[in-house]
């Protein structure tokens, strides 16, 4: 009987512990549910924008001279891209993209789009007047802009956090690339902050990115 009653009580004692374990996990795993619900917040509209920082203040030329600045965006919704006009990659699929943007919300008179050169050297007022009429921009409501090579980086770079790089000679590639830069879109509600970033080339983001509009451009945020 004694021996018996030894090996029972590391059993029981076992059993315990087992028993303990899976009240701790199950507490634990409620609790992380808990805390992601509680960090997603409740379904809306708005699921899925978030914020990245706000637009620094910045001065460029638009293709017809004017200077566009930060202000000049302020109280609208607007869609930022950087392109340049001899480029072999994506820049016409995203002025494409922009182009249909700029058609399917032709109603909205509070929505600009940005177009920006990461090429100002060869990218003149002219140069763009000429690239903006091959997509119908209406100057109106979709900005190209131009300016100094080294603050056109620093806000790609830090303002809008996108890559923008000239490409070395001796590492051009046989596209005639001249220079690399991101090919995403990004969307800027009414008081200049950055809601989302979407791949101009991926048809799931362009689907997002037309969501997104909406519930800006209807001040659901």
């Amino acid at each position: 009987m004694e021996t018996k009653m030894k090996h029972a009580i590391p059993t029981q004692k076992l059993i315990g512990l087992s028993l303990a374990v899976v009240v701790v996990s199950v507490l634990f795993g409620t609790a992380i549910w808990r805390w992601q619900v509680n960090l997603q917040g409740p379904e809306s509209p708005l699921q899925g924008l978030q914020t990245f920082g706000f637009v620094p203040d910045f001065s460029l030329t638009e293709r017809d001279g004017r200077r566009i600045s930060l202000s000049d965006l302020k109280g609208n919704v607007s869609v930022v891209n950087f392109i340049y006009t001899n480029c072999p990659d994506t820049c016409p699929i995203q002025s494409a993209q922009m182009s249909q943007l700029q058609g399917d919300f032709k109603s909205e008179k509070e929505l600009r789009l940005v177009s920006i050169t990461v090429d100002p050297e060869r990218d003149t007022p002219e140069v763009l007047s000429q690239y903006a009429a091959r997509f119908d921009a209406d100057p109106a409501r979709w900005f190209f802009l131009t300016g100094e090579k080294e603050a056109i980086y620093k806000l790609a770079q830090e303002g809008f956090r996108l890559g923008a790089v000239e490409i070395p000679h001796h590492q051009r590639p046989a596209s005639g690339a001249t220079h690399t830069h991101s090919p995403r879109f990004v969307l800027v509600d009414r008081e200049a902050e950055i809601r989302g970033y979407y791949v101009s080339t991926d048809p799931e983001d362009m689907k997002r990115i037309r969501r997104d509009l909406r519930v800006l451009l209807r001040g659901e945020d």
